[in-house]
């Protein structure tokens, strides 16, 4: 039983149930300014899943800021509305909740504005790359009442409180940090200067809210850029805040929102718990309750922060997107059955780095909970074969909806690729959607039967009622490799059916963790490794999910080259040797170049012989996944449980 984190502890004049935070971050959810029904639903399912506090996205606090198109206009009154219904959900589980406000300042565009970007100076974010407009007193003036216009919005929307982003991304972050605050008038120089649009800020807002409703102040304890703020002065921040006598708590966090991004939304690269020494340090400093944050991703993790110290409360996000019954689970003693996290950025993160509304790669109702999913048509008896992610969600979905569930898996283990892509070093808890997907199936009773072959004469003499069929994908040589011994696939180096060695060339042309994760795989193994793409970057799509930064660093670290902007044309033996023709499509010369082995992270082919062979069965036969059109691991969950919720 844990004896910090389900206790109730008061942040001023509201009391949480217990120190778990579904922290504030961005859903994209928002439409023309407003928030929607999504929002609603969205943040209810966390209340009814135990949180002790949900703490909403950040309320636009002035036209000027319009940094992403889906962004909720707080200083819009038309808003009210919307948070009523927010507040509504969300209270008739007895959660409090409060809104965050923010001026992004010059982490910001013009594009969807029209408006010049407003910040303390004007220094452009690297992000962005667009020079700000340093504001005057009389705009400085404008953006505090604009907090305190929508806080006030907040009041009247019945929010229980409001939080100030004054972090990673916040024109408040801009004036309290040296590299971006330049000015030599008042609101510039000293700590003392570069803090009083902060104070005034909370004499606005607190002014707005009155005594009945908590303020929190959301402060960076280190950004990781060149003269920017560090904990030292972030705990002098700290103090200046408690000291106003109007805050009632004190949230944290780490890096800054474009510079630094891969360290405020960490993949699984960053060790878990990594940004506690801030909350520590802050909470070492001030009387105030501390949330602490950094990649907690379970309930033993969330209490050991809490039993030594850390901090006051945890903020627990991606780990209640993936699963919103964390808390509840957790305090009724099913902790194990919790859909843990996989840190790897793709649906939530990388989604909305796209500009689409956030989801997560295991859970399919993430940002869906406003829709209801329709009734089964009828229970009935359905097989599904492949235990691959598609498999195992399809499963798991039929089984929850009702119908009786056999799943046959041809190898001595579920898991498919993904077993194999979470054995090479740090991409270990990407198994954990494995796990989680097969104590799911278990739960609901499913009837996993590993290590048989099931065929269409076997699956016939069942006579289901449905089969769905989640086969996966094989490797496909690419075409100019011929029948060479050492061109071989990723794949076949994760199996062991190839030990590459000396001068190794990764063809890369899927730009993700494919290319990365063997090349960093052999580089251990005392392999000198290219990766090559015909892309403009090597392994693109890990900046999506913010691990193009780690992985550079230690590719550099393992001596790992890359190569862009080229295409392999032909390939030869030249000995033992792999000879390569190699355009470089940039400029349209070709060169030959050998190496000892080539490695191909390169499309695959869908395993779809049995749907062929099922084409006229007595019963309806769907597929899901690779096996129907090979991609990444998220649509084989979403399309497991599409093809299940249809049954």
């Amino acid at each position: 039983m844990s004896r910090y984190l389900f206790s109730p502890l008061r942040l001023g004049p509201v009391t949480v149930r217990n120190r778990i935070v579904f922290s504030a971050h961005l859903t994209n959810y928002a439409r023309d300014g407003h928030p929607t029904e999504q929002h609603a639903a969205y943040y209810a399912a966390r209340a009814e899943g135990g949180a002790g506090l949900v703490i909403t996205e950040e309320h636009s606090t002035h036209p000027t800021d319009w940094p992403y198109e889906k962004l909720i206009h707080g200083f819009d009154p038309s808003v009210i509305a919307g948070y009523r219904r927010i507040t509504e959900a969300v209270h008739a589980h007895g959660t409090p909740i409060f809104a965050q406000l923010n001026h992004n300042g010059g982490q910001a565009s013009s594009m969807y504005s029209r408006l010049p970007v407003w910040a303390p100076s004007a220094v452009p974010d690297p992000m962005f790359r667009e020079v700000p407009k340093a504001i005057d007193t009389r705009e400085i003036a404008e953006v505090v009442a604009g907090y305190g216009t929508v806080a006030a919005h907040c009041a009247e929307g019945d929010f229980d409180g409001v939080e100030l982003q004054c972090s990673h991304s916040s024109i408040v972050r801009g004036f309290l940090s040296p590299a971006t605050n330049k000015r030599t008038d008042d609101y510039g120089g000293s700590l003392a200067g570069r803090a009083r649009i902060l104070l005034e800020i909370i004499d606005a807002v607190r002014e707005s809210i009155g005594p009945d409703r908590a303020l929190g102040v959301r402060i960076c304890g280190d950004e990781l850029i060149e003269g920017g703020t560090t904990i030292d002065e972030a705990v002098e921040v700290a103090k200046m805040v408690e000291a106003t006598g109007k805050v009632d708590y004190i949230n944290t966090s780490i890096g800054v929102a474009t510079s630094t991004l891969y360290m405020i939304e960490a993949s699984m690269a960053i060790p878990p718990g990594y940004a506690l020494f801030i909350s520590n340090a802050i909470r070492q400093a001030v009387d105030l309750p501390v949330v602490g944050v950094g990649r907690i991703k379970d309930p033993l993790q969330a209490e050991r922060a809490l039993e030594e110290g850390h901090c006051d409360l945890v903020g627990v996000v991606r780990g209640q997107i993936a699963d919103a019954d964390f808390a509840a689970k957790a305090r009724s003693g099913h902790a194990t059955d919790i859909r843990t996290c996989l840190s790897c950025n793709q649906e939530c993160v990388g989604r909305m780095g796209l500009n689409r509304w956030l989801g997560c790669i295991e859970n399919p109702r993430t940002g869906r909970e406003s829709v209801a999913l329709p009734m089964p048509r009828r229970r009935g008896r359905v097989l599904v074969v492949g235990g691959g992610p598609a498999g195992l969600q399809a499963a798991a979905t039929a089984a929850e909806r009702g119908h009786h569930v056999t799943l046959f898996e041809r190898a001595p283990e579920t898991g498919g690729q993904v077993a194999q892509a979470a054995s090479v070093p740090g991409r270990a808890e990407f198994l954990d959607v494995v796990r989680n997907l097969r104590a799911e199936c278990e739960r609901h009773g499913v009837d996993v039967k590993t290590g048989i072959e099931a065929t269409a004469q076997l699956l016939r003499e069942e006579h289901p009622d449905a089969v769905v069929l989640a086969t996966g994908a094989r490797p496909q040589a690419p075409w100019w490799a011929g029948d060479l011994e050492r061109v071989v696939d990723v794949r076949d180096v994760l199996a062991g059916d190839a030990a590459p060695e000396g001068e190794v060339l990764i063809v890369d042309e899927l730009g993700f963790h494919q290319a990365a994760s063997v090349a960093e795989l052999l580089a251990d193994r005392g392999c000198r490794v290219q990766i090559s793409t015909p892309g403009m970057v090597v392994c693109q799509d890990l900046g999506v999910t913010l691990d193009m930064e780690t992985f550079s660093i230690r590719a550099h670290a393992k001596g790992i080259g890359q190569r862009t902007d080229e295409v392999v044309m032909a390939a030869s033996a030249d000995g033992e040797r792999v000879s390569l023709q190699i355009l470089k499509h940039t400029t349209g010369e070709t060169g030959e170049h050998t190496f000892d082995w080539v490695v191909c992270a390169v499309h695959q082919s869908p395993v779809d012989e049995l749907w062929h062979e099922l084409r006229d069965a007595p019963f309806p036969v769907h597929r899901a996944g690779d096996c129907l059109a090979p991609r990444r691991a998220h649509a084989a969950v979403i399309e497991g449980h599409r093809v299940a919720v249809g049954l």
